[in-house]
């Protein structure tokens, strides 16, 4: 079994997308009951103390020489966190979620213009392919005066595509997968923390609550753990257009748990995603 996880490469962000996934539809029903603060500070939170714990059993190093780096990484992994939450309450689901993204775009950007890396054309039409897909699965519209929320839903994409490149960077310096987690569950808790207590503090949640926050939690951690192993390990670029997977995980998940029904366009969308990655497996690094 560990030999098949360490051939794994770029397929850990096929199970990172399903986590993702799961993730997001607990989230989703968690969204009547409790401010997005504080889901958003659960999800880092459970997963903090699942993880420690775990580290800790391993003799696992917690120190890093590379502070700095996990600052970045941090703090641009909760600010497209909380700018999706904000698009999210503002715009319709589908305009929002298709604006973060736009990481996978971002992403490539940030090896262009920092790394001065060129893409090739397959590369380039699998992203281009990838969010086509999403847009077809759902739909995305404006309404008039929506222009504030869809540019902070566009920065939630940017700053995703920023953290990412963040973890390929802290992985390149030899970071392990669960350091570059832990650093980021850790300082994306102290920045919630504080912005639940400046919004007026926490909600009891009851029985069922609380066992969705937890879930909320924990598949956001076996999330973040395989995708940053899968940045890690695999090539960037099938990595990136392998995310996409995430909304199709997603929409499988309504129409299994919640009975939807889809639209013609969202299996072409998915069949656009599928081609997406077949093209970013040619498209070298």
């Amino acid at each position: 079994m560990q030999q098949w996880f360490a051939r794994l490469g770029s397929g850990w962000m096929v199970i990172a997308a399903l986590c993702f996934a799961l993730m997001s539809f607990f989230a989703a029903n968690l969204g009547t009951r409790f401010d997005s603060f504080e889901v958003l500070f659960y999800r880092t939170f459970v997963g903090l103390l699942a993880l420690l714990p775990a580290m800790l059993r391993r003799h696992e190093q917690l120190l890093t020489r590379h502070v700095g780096a996990h600052v970045k990484r941090s703090l641009m992994g909760y600010l497209s966190m909380a700018m999706l939450f904000y698009a999210l309450a503002h715009l319709p689901l589908a305009t929002a979620v298709t604006l973060n993204y736009t990481s996978s775009l971002s992403f490539a950007l940030c090896f262009v213009l920092l790394r001065g890396e060129r893409l090739s054309p397959p590369v380039l039409l699998a992203l281009l392919l990838g969010f086509a897909g999403i847009s077809f699965i759902l739909r995305p519209s404006f309404d008039a005066g929506q222009w504030l929320p869809g540019l902070i839903g566009l920065g939630s994409g940017l700053c995703a595509g920023l953290a990412v490149f963040h973890v390929r960077e802290l992985g390149e310096l030899g970071e392990a997968p669960s350091v570059i987690v832990f650093w980021f569950f850790l300082l994306a808790s102290l920045f919630g923390l504080g912005m639940v207590l400046l919004r007026g503090g926490f909600s009891l949640p009851d029985l069922p609550a609380l066992l969705q926050l937890v879930a909320v939690g924990l598949f956001g951690l076996w999330g973040q753990l395989a995708m940053t192993r899968a940045y890690k390990e695999g090539r960037k670029y099938l990595v990136s257009s392998l995310s996409y997977l995430t909304v199709v995980f997603s929409a499988l998940l309504g129409v299994l748990l919640q009975g939807q029904v889809l639209a013609s366009s969202a299996l072409t969308g998915m069949l656009l995603i599928v081609a997406c990655g077949l093209l970013a497996i040619r498209g070298g690094r």
